[in-house]
């Protein structure tokens, strides 16, 4: 099984990014809508990402560039910038801000959402006492996006 690169971002006063790690796997998958549903990641979607910082307080969420190259911002202004390319998944879990650096609108994102979660958008801590107890109580999701249960997501997010 392949093992993922990990990056871990820490709460910016305006990001709360997570404790968690974001998870990066380069060119491991082309068929992501099939996988993720199969392993309980849907309410899927395909698009780019938005130009603007942004994080989903209410869910984790995987995405997988099904076309193209993009490079986004990951972890808000201190995060990093990344390079994905077609068949490259990440995983993120909730709280974490992402944008597209790119606004060619030459790639696409295929998203998911554990369990088909309804994702709501933060751009900032407005409510910063609710959304880091929101954060907080999500639980790990029961399946890895690619891998299902037995997946090194688990090794990853405990």
């Amino acid at each position: 099984m392949i093992s993922p690169i990990s990056y871990y971002f820490q709460n910016d006063g305006i990001i709360p990014n997570n404790s968690l790690p974001v998870l990066i796997y380069k060119n491991v998958l082309q068929d992501f809508e099939a996988t993720f549903k199969k392993n309980g990641w849907t309410n899927n979607w395909m698009d780019i990402i938005l130009p603007y910082d942004h994080f989903h307080s209410n869910t984790h969420e995987v995405l997988g560039l099904a076309q193209g190259a993009a490079k986004l911002k990951i972890g808000g202004e201190n995060g990093i910038e990344l390079q994905v390319e077609t068949g490259d998944v990440i995983i993120m879990p909730a709280g974490v801000g992402h944008y597209s650096l790119d606004n060619s609108m030459k790639y696409q994102f295929i998203g998911g959402y554990p369990n088909g979660a309804d994702w709501n958008l933060k751009t900032n801590l407005e409510e910063e006492q609710t959304i880091l107890a929101e954060i907080a109580n999500i639980p790990i999701p029961n399946t890895d996006p690619l891998f299902g249960i037995n997946g090194p997501l688990f090794d990853y997010w405990k």
